[in-house]
């Protein structure tokens, strides 16, 4: 049975896709902060031989030993790594102080990138990693500050990673979601403005799903995904790719704010 490390796998779209590789007969560690919600993770894929979960701050000195180490006392193994645990709520780099700076990177680039360096000796060939990073990696977005350097950086690593290891045939690539509903997006979407940017200029006629983004990165750990090493998939829609504008959005009057 091949194993899949899921980190951020407590809600959302970590949640969603540890339920899926779960459901495509993987085994799958979870990784969170919230041991409430990892029970959750627990209960909804509902095989103890197929699940184990970790509340550890992935920011700690010693929280790759301890996840890989999980995963390998369970069953002995590491075939997938997601690394998807993230934070929202960007400001501006001129409204970014030197702590939220920190923050950002060290979730969201040192902490995969630690993890995955404690993960690449246990790895055979046929083995995959994947980043989940953002639109906001690939186009430039407003109020990205810490958050776009952060995805950057995670997308550079991902290339690296795949011209690196792939001639061990281990593969690295990236997942970058457009604005996915998810607890952490819903009440932002409460805000007339970032409602309006997505809406309005996404060529398909919703917002993404928790599942859109679950699908494809399980795809890119299947057998159909194996010749797929060093890319950045964009999952939002085209809104990244596109100039679209909405007829609601031709035609509204649009204030200066």
């Amino acid at each position: 049975m091949q194993v899949a490390i899921v980190t951020g796998a407590s809600s959302g779209i970590g949640f969603g896709c540890a339920t899926k590789l779960a459901a495509d007969g993987l085994a799958v560690l979870g990784t969170g902060r919230d041991t409430d919600r990892l029970a959750g993770l627990t209960a909804e894929i509902g095989d103890p031989d197929r699940v184990a979960t970790l509340a550890v701050d992935l920011t700690a000195a010693d929280a790759p030993q301890q996840i890989v180490d999980a995963a390998l006392a369970r069953w002995g193994r590491v075939d997938y790594l997601i690394n998807n645990a993230g934070v929202g709520s960007p400001k501006p780099l001129h409204d970014t102080d030197d702590d939220t700076l920190d923050h950002f990177l060290n979730l969201m680039l040192r902490a995969p990138f630690r993890l995955t360096r404690e993960v690449l000796g246990h790895l055979r060939p046929g083995s995959a990693i994947i980043n989940v990073t953002s639109t906001f990696a690939v186009v430039g977005g407003l109020r990205g500050g810490a958050y776009s350097a952060a995805k950057g950086g995670l997308t550079a690593l991902t290339t690296h990673i795949a011209c690196q290891y792939g001639a061990q045939g281990i593969r690295c690539n990236a997942v970058a979601p457009g604005v996915t509903v998810t607890p952490m997006v819903e009440q932002r979407l409460d805000d007339p403005r970032f409602r309006k940017i997505n809406t309005e200029m996404t060529p398909y006629p919703r917002l993404g799903r928790v599942d859109d983004i679950a699908n494809t990165v399980a795809f890119l750990c299947s057998e159909a995904g194996a010749f797929i090493n060093g890319q950045t998939i964009v999952v939002d829609g085209g809104w990244s790719s596109t100039k679209y504008l909405s007829d609601f959005g031709l035609d509204s009057h649009w204030v200066q704010p």
